[in-house]
């Protein structure tokens, strides 16, 4: 993950290497540049063929970001959903677009903090359902977050909080 030309920190900075890269003739680069940023090939081959003036959008640099991280991650369930709102919070809002993208920031991270919260705020789940469940053990704790503090915690690890 960013092992050649390094984590950028802004859709600015993709852009402007690609732009060096491309005005060296070096269109080999600019194609690593797109994949190692999770942009697509056919965009990238547009951006070479002058048929689009920048590599890449604030939102594309985001979602490009994010798509490199979950390869490596590869989420499941909870995380999976977890990673869906993150990018959905992209759409919603550009300022989170261009934080996702800083450096520093990662998925990782944020799964970090909506984890921490989970198990600071886990509650004994009633012992009813424990006993539906089959479970043995009376002394059950959860603790996943709900979709609208998932969103609150994912605005505090990327935009320290303002929405």
């Amino acid at each position: 993950m960013f092992d050649i030309f390094g984590e950028f920190n802004s859709a600015e900075e993709v852009n402007e290497a690609a732009a060096a890269q491309l005005q060296e003739g070096d269109t080999d680069a600019v194609m690593t540049i797109a994949r190692e940023n999770g942009i697509d090939e056919d965009d990238a081959q547009d951006y070479i063929d002058g048929m689009v003036d920048k590599l890449c959008s604030p939102l594309m640099a985001a979602f490009g970001k994010i798509e490199v991280e979950t390869e490596e991650l590869q989420p499941k369930e909870i995380i999976e959903d977890w990673v869906t709102y993150i990018k959905k919070r992209c759409t919603e809002c550009e300022d989170m677009a261009v934080a996702v993208r800083t450096k520093g920031k990662s998925i990782k991270g944020c799964i970090a903090a909506l984890l921490k919260w989970s198990f600071t705020n886990s509650y004994d789940v009633d012992k009813n359902i424990v006993k539906q469940a089959g479970i043995r053990n009376s002394n059950v704790k959860m603790g996943i977050p709900g979709m609208a503090t998932a969103y609150r915690l994912i605005d505090e690890y990327y935009l320290g909080g303002s929405r």
